[in-house]
């Protein structure tokens, strides 16, 4: 055994030590609590189901997620709409308009 380990294990110090008591009696209880909420609530959960108030929550949640995926898809083809409008200004002020006459019919057979 190396002498810094043996010197650590001296030296650890039980939980709330450094208050002049131990404290882990303390721990037990809350970690027993918790397990003691955590099996009746599996328990209820088993028995009754979720509870309203949670599918009402989920039903919300899934409603925003369904508006804000329509404004997304709104705004994506808003950007993409003006995107086309500035590469067809930029090519008839090159002197392309040919060009965006060509692009035009492919874009339109594409979406078409």
């Amino acid at each position: 055994m190396d002498t810094s380990e043996s010197v650590a294990v001296a030296t650890a110090k039980p939980i709330g030590a450094a208050l002049g008591r131990d404290i882990s009696p303390g721990e037990k209880v809350e970690k027993d609590l918790d397990a003691f909420i955590s099996k009746r609530d599996k328990e209820r959960r088993l028995s009754e189901g979720e509870r309203a108030e949670e599918a009402a929550w989920v039903e919300s949640e899934r409603r925003a997620q369904a508006t804000r995926d329509a404004r997304l898809r709104e705004e994506w083809a808003c950007y993409h709409t003006e995107q086309a409008a500035r590469h067809r200004a930029n090519l008839e002020a090159l002197g392309l308009s040919e060009f965006v006459e060509d692009w035009t019919l492919n874009l339109e057979k594409d979406i078409g």
